[in-house]
């Protein structure tokens, strides 16, 4: 069931970055979005190059995960992305806030799974 879970959590995450990062392209570039975007969460992308670069961040991510590639790298790059998309949608947008708190589950859960990967960087005293 772990390896199930895995990979169905690897996949959706996968699949809601990708589509949301392809998605942001559209609405910078004045095309019909697949996804409405609401004005509230457009009025945080005042710079439209934070926008740009964090859509590219989501793509590269969100194929990462679906190839179950540099999983723990996309896994780091998402970190702040993930934590930004729960508040916005927590504090300031909470018509996506069910997925959201999805988004949060998964990710932790991932982030659970791939620990091993990240036990270094929490050492007190590293080695050479």
């Amino acid at each position: 069931m772990n390896k199930v879970l895995l990979h169905l959590s690897r996949i959706f995450l996968g699949f809601i970055f990708l589509i949301a990062g392809l998605n942001g392209y559209f609405v910078i570039f004045d095309f019909e979005p697949f996804i409405a975007t609401s004005p509230e969460a457009m009025a945080l992308f005042k710079f439209e190059y934070l926008l740009i670069f964090e859509k590219f961040l989501e793509i590269v991510c969100g194929v990462l995960l679906l190839s179950n590639r540099f999983v723990p790298l996309a896994l780091a790059i998402l970190a702040p992305i993930v934590a930004n998309i729960f508040l916005l949608h927590l504090i300031l947008d909470h018509s996506l806030l069910v997925l959201a708190v999805i988004i949060v589950i998964m990710y932790s859960y991932l982030l659970f799974c791939y620990r091993k990967s990240f036990k270094s960087i929490l050492e007190k005293k590293p080695s050479h």
